[in-house]
């Protein structure tokens, strides 16, 4: 009888903690640090993939579309992007019966899309495990649990088909690029002589821009090997440049490399170091001005979404003039008229020079990011840390693009116009972003 007595009061124990269970707090997934979290995985993936630059863009773009399409739904001051970038349509509609938590259904959307276009998919399926075990551990109900997930892949599927249309798949099969032996014309670069970087890239469904070519730069100046004709001047201004200040703009010149796939020789031997993309480092100050800034998981989604798009955009705008003005780097043309033995500070990546890809890209998301949160945001840029770079500090995302660009001339990898016009370019595209794209309802 005694036993009887004490079994049911242990039911009867836990069939009051049962009932005295917190409700589920909805706020518990819509914590910003859950998107930040998620972003950077995927920074760390593309590193370890070796994603070229304008492929890793892609992934941030249609990823972070995703999240936003899902979780500005439960924010009805902010607009759908369908209609806005090309070819988006609205995607299914959450329901608004409290079944799903959009917060939720918006970070799986973003692991999906995000796992769909990288290769080391493992890698994803375990963090998102154990996000979410962490998730359910905070008392996520499994009914709305189960149900977000499922909206979620909706979101992705949705995404999904979009992003199959913009002629990413069709290019894979293009021809490779063929080298032209004039010597006006971008070679292979050592130590490794990689082969040229997406030379079909302008073929890519631009997200705002009309076209590929819509804001082409200025020409590059007319190539000569005269030694009194410009271009031999600017040939030797990046000569002159490495060795001029050197430990100082060395140090900017590593700050911004972000060259993906660096090759070393050691004797017979070749090493790889892998680092992030220039994308990926935007993407990062994404992550540290939103914090920053104590945005809540919209305006976090938000800022990451336009930043994606300036990404793609400005990289097809870019691509589309490297190959066709196809100029040859400063490297191959220093050693071949000025100095046989010279070697540039950092690696030069296996694309042709005319323009800037560091110039476009971070001049746009500087234009997108100083729309967001002013002028004179000043902020610490840690990004680099992981790979073993201090923090360098900036008092706004214009000072921050600024040193991006000219670090390339550090480098010994870009001749100025290509800097000053990539500027400009960039300038533009990351303009028309935010002319073309509105996120805030009126």
């Amino acid at each position: 009888m005694k036993s009887i007595y004490i079994t049911s009061l242990i039911a009867l124990l836990a069939f009051t903690q049962a009932c005295q269970k917190e409700p589920y707090d909805p706020t518990v997934a819509a914590n910003p640090s859950l998107i930040h979290r998620a972003v950077e995985k995927t920074t760390e993936i593309i590193v370890l993939d070796i994603f070229s630059p304008v492929v890793a863009a892609r992934i941030y773009a249609y990823s972070n579309i995703a999240h936003y399409e899902t979780v500005r739904q439960g924010h009805p001051e902010y607009r759908t992007l369908a209609g806005q970038l090309s070819g988006l349509t609205e995607v299914p509609e959450a329901p608004t019966d409290g079944s799903v938590d959009v917060n939720l259904a918006g970070l799986h959307a973003y692991m999906i899309v995000s796992k769909a276009m990288i290769f080391s998919e493992s890698v994803m399926d375990e963090f998102r495990e154990d996000l979410y075990a962490d998730l359910k551990a905070k008392g996520i109900p499994d009914d709305i649990f189960d149900a977000s997930l499922a909206y979620g892949e909706q979101v992705a599927k949705h995404i999904l088909a979009w992003a199959d249309k913009d002629m990413y798949k069709e290019t894979r099969s293009y021809p490779k690029y063929t080298i032209n032996e004039d010597l006006a014309r971008w070679q292979p670069t050592p130590p490794a002589f990689i082969e040229a970087v997406e030379p079909h890239w302008r073929e890519i469904r631009p997200m705002v821009l009309d076209s590929a070519s819509q804001f082409s730069p200025e020409t590059n100046t007319t190539f000569s090997t005269d030694k009194e004709s410009l271009f031999y001047k600017e040939a030797v201004d990046v000569y002159a440049a490495v060795d001029t200040n050197k430990d100082e703009r060395l140090q900017i010149a590593n700050f911004w490399d972000c060259n993906p796939y660096v090759m070393h020789q050691q004797g017979h031997l070749m090493v790889a170091t892998k680092k992030i993309t220039p994308g990926g480092h935007w993407m990062g100050i994404v992550g540290l001005a939103t914090r920053k800034a104590n945005l809540d998981i919209v305006g976090t989604s938000e800022a990451y979404a336009l930043v994606g798009v300036g990404l793609f955009d400005g990289f097809i705008s870019c691509w589309d003039e490297k190959y066709r003005s196809n100029l040859v780097r400063p490297e191959t043309y220093i050693n071949r008229f000025v100095d046989p033995d010279w070697e540039p500070a950092l690696q030069t990546p296996p694309f042709p020079e005319h323009t800037s890809g560091h110039s476009v890209i971070s001049t746009a998301s500087s234009v997108i990011l100083t729309d967001l949160f002013g002028d004179n945001f000043a902020f610490d840029d840690s990004t680099e840390v992981p790979y073993d770079l201090p923090v360098r500090s900036f008092n706004s995302f214009y000072e921050a693009a600024a040193e991006a660009a000219i670090s390339r001339f550090y480098g010994g990898i870009h001749y100025m116009p290509s800097i000053d016009y990539g500027v400009t370019q960039g300038r533009n595209v990351g303009q028309y972003v935010l002319a073309k794209v509105d996120t805030r309802a009126e």
